[in-house]
């Protein structure tokens, strides 16, 4: 009888490490190893644009124990800074963080995400992204080009850039040759100046060489370090081209499609945590960077009520343009404007009065 049970005891252990053998690829499969590239357009001397990614980075790290890792370059060390989207697309590396309007010559479609020109605000824009169908009709878009967007990054309403001369008039646009990001150059078209699309890395040297006239780029912490102000030390709000640009990370489609459903919803939770932090940095150094600039002789403009109602009409006239012959356009930009009017019309009744008050409050 002990022969018995000590064999049945042997047959049934072996018969456990057998079923715990055959789990164990179940369970790796579930949760693979993997590592992936993620080049950006940013220098690293940005740390809040490239800040944005490494935290991306480092979240799905360690939500995964480490076993999803993805490593972050800046512009150049392995991918140039404006050819992200091309990258993922063709399967160089498996995912890119940029922003879209860089790539609007493939089709302006491309414009919408981070920024058109009088789009939503920051905060809108992540609303229309997860709540108003936002990210329906641009990753149906931005599967035409096998790739995925996921929100990762926010820089909140942008400056309106550096100036070697006053700009007071629209006569004073005219022929000014302006490094300016994205869809909001064709507006800049329309008012008679000459848009440049220039890498970050290398704005300071065209604006030094006097190749260009004029410079944009976020806002006074990251302008700072860029050094615009040593050169053209007119300063302009707002940007009326970028009111919240989204920072995407750019997925290829087949690698994203590839992935654990957990290891999908754990890329999409760390972009959305680098889009809170990006914006909260941003907001937190910008105050005392905008000081600074102004204590070393920054003159701080805001541009005329005639040059605004001038550049929101020639945009509107260039959507509508574009929106007759491109079909993924007009879906995107009906989507984004029908939202944006109806959030505007709530945000004046509490936010923008609130927002109002504690300015004047804070001011006294």
């Amino acid at each position: 009888m002990k022969t018995i049970k000590r064999r049945q005891f042997l047959a049934a252990a072996g018969a456990g490490v057998a079923a715990s053998a055959l789990a164990a690829p179940a369970i790796a499969q579930s949760a693979p190893t993997l590592k992936w590239r993620m080049p950006c357009s940013w220098p690293k001397s940005l740390d809040t644009l490239y800040g944005a990614a490494e935290v991306m980075a480092k979240y799905v790290g360690e939500m995964t124990d480490q076993k999803f890792q993805i490593q972050v370059f800046a512009a150049g060390e392995i991918i140039p800074g404006l050819a992200i989207v091309d990258s993922v697309q063709n399967g160089t590396v498996e995912c890119g963080h940029t922003a879209s309007y860089y790539y609007f010559g493939k089709d302006p479609t491309f414009g919408f995400g981070t920024s058109v020109p009088f789009g939503p605000n920051a905060r809108l824009n992540t609303s229309w992204w997860t709540q108003g169908g936002g990210s329906d009709v641009l990753n149906e878009f931005y599967k035409k080009y096998n790739a995925i967007g996921l929100v990762a990054g926010n820089t909140g309403c942008q400056m309106g850039g550096w100036f070697r001369k006053e700009i007071n008039t629209l006569d004073d646009i005219k022929g000014v040759k302006m490094r300016i990001g994205g869809w909001a150059g064709k507006v800049l078209q329309k008012l008679g100046g000459v848009p440049q699309q220039i890498a970050g890395g290398d704005i300071y040297p065209a604006l030094e060489k006097g190749t260009i006239d004029a410079a944009e780029w976020v806002g006074p912490y990251d302008d700072e370090k860029l050094g615009f102000y040593k050169i053209a030390p007119h300063y302009y709000a707002p940007g009326w081209w970028e009111g919240g640009s989204m920072l995407f990370a750019f997925v290829n489609l087949d690698k994203w499609n590839s992935l654990p459903k957990s290891y999908q919803t754990i890329l999409e939770a760390a972009g959305h945590y680098a889009n809170n932090w990006c914006m909260a940095k941003y907001d937190a150094n910008n105050p005392q960077a905008l000081r600074r600039l102004l204590a070393g002789g920054t003159k701080l403009h805001v541009f005329s009520p005639a040059i605004m109602d001038a550049s929101y009409k020639a945009t509107m006239e260039l959507h509508a343009e574009v929106a007759k012959d491109n079909a993924s356009f007009k879906k995107v930009n009906d989507s984004m404007m029908s939202f944006t009017k109806s959030a505007y019309q709530w945000w004046q009744v509490a936010e923008n009065t609130y927002d109002n008050f504690m300015m004047r409050a804070m001011r006294s």
